[in-house]
């Protein structure tokens, strides 16, 4: 699990699952999953900053997780 902050101080907890490609991010309100990514997509993501997954949140490319 990596923490990451976002340049206006928002911690984010980023979990990868290389089995399935996808990542689980953790904010301070909720937990969400990405879908499944292609190989390069995932080894993209996989460098992300913190503003860059507060950016993917912005997208419809996840699922919120209970």
């Amino acid at each position: 699990m990596q923490t990451l902050k976002t340049i206006s101080g928002r911690i984010l907890k980023v979990t990868v699952n290389n089995q399935l490609r996808h990542f689980t991010i953790k904010t301070e309100s909720a937990k969400f999953r990405s879908f499944k990514m292609t190989k390069d997509e995932f080894n993209s993501a996989y460098y992300w900053t913190g503003n860059d997954w507060q950016n993917f949140l912005t997208s419809d490319d996840y699922f919120k997780v209970k």
